[in-house]
Parts: structure tokens; sequence; C-alpha cells
């Protein structure tokens, strides 16, 4: 059956997605052809047996010693040792853009932070200074690209070899690689480096937030219930002066009137402070469930979504809290609500998930259908412009005997054309009908995360009037039903 998938090939892909090449021809075609490449460079090159062991203990030692410190130390004495040539890198400092020495095979780290010496530049080509060579150290161009770090031209640094007296032909030109090969070993250290500090800075902001947070947050429901308790004297209060009033009516008390209309108002504040109390309390429960659920502390820990799963009643804690969320803002856009996509009584349904994620998931869903809802014209030629949304069950979908329950949510409008819809839940990615609504591309990505961590599947389908967008979890135990409720 198309769609279906087991759990056990689910976990295969996952084995294959971490540690195996995915096959691919026009990437291994790609990888054989730089691999040839390489091959006739080599041979071209023509090294000598001396510097390819200089060439293989740089390698060897740059991977073992992973300071920034003794890589630096590696790169100048290497060539001093194998070699008998020394060496001076000279690297750009990123907060100035000015290159400075940063290590020598003379003085090690006694240079560390000078100017170089008058005329000692930053080049994109090899050049001879005095009894020096010079070779610029590149970056990894497709790296500066993607991460948040240094400079936007791709040389970093130089590398100086002297005695430039005893430099062959063939010597200038390995000096050449080797400082490649500094650079991309630099860059790769520096990126190490950076996301050791972004990492230490997100176990710190996780303290922070939990502590300036989640904490604080939690003592709102104390002030909530000491309103809540404040409205329910305000109600006695009520009840007693309505008893009052009703003695003060017998005697026919001359200011009966005026108590009476300070009454009602006392009454109606009474009511529009319940009213507002129970707004609140929504919004604190949505509000905490979404911050304990994003914010948790195991995701920060793990690099991943961490599930808390618990079985639940997904009507009533998932799905109607979410739909009153955004009903008047759907109303408000002229978009009706249904529930009209199939319905299956909730004690039917052995399902745990994590709430509060799976919470987001409609959210995010119904933040969209808020966004992209259409006017259509119905088959009768009416104007039409609603969402709909309900369940279904999808017997043996995650293999035999493995169903799966199916939630829709249907929005009125044109169909999303094919070659946008392959994309929709990708990171970042924007469909065309966006345009001039606020977005970032990130709600439905969002959304596939959550739900393939909780081993179940999102989709997109055109159907009469608009589009469902979807997504399917494994049931614990099949459902004896005929399909959908």
């Amino acid at each position: 059956m198309p769609g279906r998938r087991t759990r056990c090939a689910a976990e295969s892909r996952l084995y294959m997605s971490i540690y195996c090449v995915k096959p691919d021809p026009p990437e291994l075609a790609s990888v054989l052809s730089r691999i040839r490449k390489k091959k006739e460079d080599y041979e071209r090159y023509n090294f000598t047996v001396l510097q390819g062991r200089t060439l293989r203990a740089f390698f060897d030692l740059a991977q073992e010693y992973e300071t920034l410190e003794n890589f630096y130390r590696v790169a100048v004495f290497v060539p001093k040792i194998f070699m008998d040539f020394d060496t001076c890198l000279y690297l750009v400092d990123f907060e100035s853009d000015e290159l400075k020495r940063a290590c020598d095979s003379m003085n090690a780290f006694g240079v560390c932070g000078m100017d170089p010496p008058e005329g000692v530049r930053l080049s994109p080509e090899p050049y001879e200074r005095g009894d020096s060579f010079f070779a610029p150290i590149r970056g990894n161009k497709r790296l500066f690209g993607e991460k948040n770090l240094a400079r936007p031209k791709d040389v970093i640094g130089m590398f100086e070899v002297f005695p430039r007296a005893l430099l062959t032909d063939k010597d200038k030109l390995f000096f050449e690689k080797y400082a490649n090969r500094i650079g991309y070993n630099l860059h790769y250290k520096l990126l190490a480096r950076q996301n050791e500090e972004h990492i230490k800075f997100i176990n710190n902001l996780v303290e922070d937030i939990e502590h300036n947070v989640i904490v604080p947050n939690i003592k709102y429901k104390v002030f909530l219930n000491m309103i809540k308790a404040r409205i329910k004297r305000l109600t006695e209060i009520l009840h007693d002066l309505e008893k009052h009033l009703a003695e003060a009516r017998k005697c026919n008390c001359p200011r009966i009137q005026s108590a009476e209309a300070s009454a009602m108002q006392l009454e109606e504040t009474t009511k529009e402070l319940e009213g507002c109390y129970r707004d609140i309390e929504k919004h604190f429960n949505n509000t905490s469930l979404f911050l304990e659920s994003l914010l948790r502390r195991e995701h920060f820990q793990k690099g991943e979504l961490v599930l808390r799963r618990r079985m639940c009643n997904f009507r009533k804690e998932v799905i109607e809290p979410q739909i009153e969320r955004y009903r008047k803002r759907l109303e408000k856009r002229g978009c009706k609500i249904d529930n009209q996509l199939g319905g299956v009584p909730d004690e039917d349904i052995p399902l745990a998930v994590d709430i509060g994620l799976i919470a987001q998931v409609f959210a995010n869903l119904l933040s969209n259908a808020e966004k992209y809802c259409q006017e259509v014209t119905d088959d009768s030629g009416r104007p039409a412009r609603f969402i709909s949304y309900g369940r279904e069950i999808m017997p043996d979908y995650f293999g035999p005997g493995q169903d799966g329950i199916k939630f829709n949510v249907f929005t009125t409008g044109p169909h999303i054309p094919p070659d946008e819809a392959a994309h929709i839940f990708d990171e970042g990615y924007r469909a065309s009908a966006t345009a001039g609504n606020p977005g970032t591309g990130h709600g439905l990505h969002f959304v596939k995360k959550v739900v393939e961590v909780h081993g179940g599947v999102v989709g997109y389908e055109p159907v009469p009037l608009g589009n469902n967008f979807y997504f399917i979890l494994p049931l614990k135990k099949p459902i004896k039903t005929g399909g959908s409720g």
C-alpha cells in the first residue's frame, strides 16, 4: 500500500541518514570526478618523498591536536623539523580585520598578536619579499556562506617560508598546497571553537530560561487562583447584597433604586471579571504548555526534540483548545469552522503524544488556515469560505496490524501548484501564494519535525474546494472500525 512504512524501515532510514551516504548517481559522479582530478594533480605535483612525508605528518598531527594553539605549533614546526625551513603563520584578526602574526618556528607564540614586518600583506596570490616566500591561506568557501564566521574574502592569512634562496620551484608549489591545507583545517577548527562557544551559550541560556521564565511563569498560576478566589468572594458578596436589597424593598427604603443600580453595576463588573479571568486562564494555559514543551532542557542537552508522551483525550486536550484559540481570529476573517472531515470517538484512540508539541502542530496548521483561507464557489454556485478539521482511521497504514490515525485541517482556496507542494514542508520554503503574508517558512517544517519524531508522517493533498494538510500518527493497537468515523 503506497505510503505505508514500518517502524523497522523508519529506524533503518534514520540510521542511514546519520551514518551512511545515500545513493545518488549525480553526486557519485561528481565525487569520482574529483578523486580522478586529485590523482592527476598529485601526479603533476610530483612531490618528493620528503615533501609527501611532511604533508602526511601535518595531516596526522592536525587531527591529533584539538586546540588552535597546538594546531598553530604543528603548522610552523612540521616544515622546520622535516624540511629545515623556518616559517611564520600570519592570520587576519577578525575584529580589527588586520593581519597579525600568530606563531613562528623560531619564537613559537612569542610573536602572537604582533604586527607583520613592513611590506607583508594579505594577497590572493603567492609573492616573494626579501628572503621569504609567502603563500595565501584560504578558508573553505562553502563554509563562508553557511556559517557566521570570519571574512567575506576567502583568504584568511599568509604563510611565510624562508630562506627563499634554498627554495626550489617545486618547494614553492609544495608550500602553496601546504598553506591551502592549513586554511581548510584552520577553518574547521575555528568553526568547532565557535560551535563550542554556541553550545556553552545555549546551556547557560537554558539555565536562565528555567530560572527567569519557566519558574516565574508557574507563579502566575498562583496569581490566577487568587483572582479566582476574589471573584468567588465578589459573587458571595453580591448574593448577600441581594438579601439586604430584598429586605430594603419590604421596608420601602427611599434609596432602594440607587442601591439596586449599584448592585447591578457590581454584578456586571463581576461578570466582566469572570470573562477576563477565563480568557487570561486560557492564554496562560496555552502559553505555559508551549513554553514548557519548546524550552525543555532535554531538547538543548540532546540537540533534538525529546518527547514526554502520555495518554490523553486528544479532542479535549489538543484539538479543542487550539480551535477555541483561533476561533475569533478565523471568524473575523470571515472563515467558518466545522468538523465535518470525519470523527473518531476519543475512547477508541489509544494515542500517547507529547501534548505540548502536538498542540503546536495544530496551532501552526490553524495559523496557516487563518492566513490563506480564501473564498471559493461551491458546487451550488454559492460563495464559501471555511476551514474544516477531523480525523480518520488508516488501517494497516504503518504495516500489517499497525494502524494510523489521520488528522486533517482543510481550508478553502486555490490549490498549491504541484512543483511548490513538493517543498512546502522544507525549512524556509514559502510558496508563491504566501507573498504579502508575514512568515518565515518555518511553521510547516516544525510540523514535520514534531510529527516525525512521534513516528508519523505529514502531507498535503489538493481536494475539491481547497487544500488539506494532514499528519498521520501510529496507533498502539489496531482499531476495529470500518474506516472514517
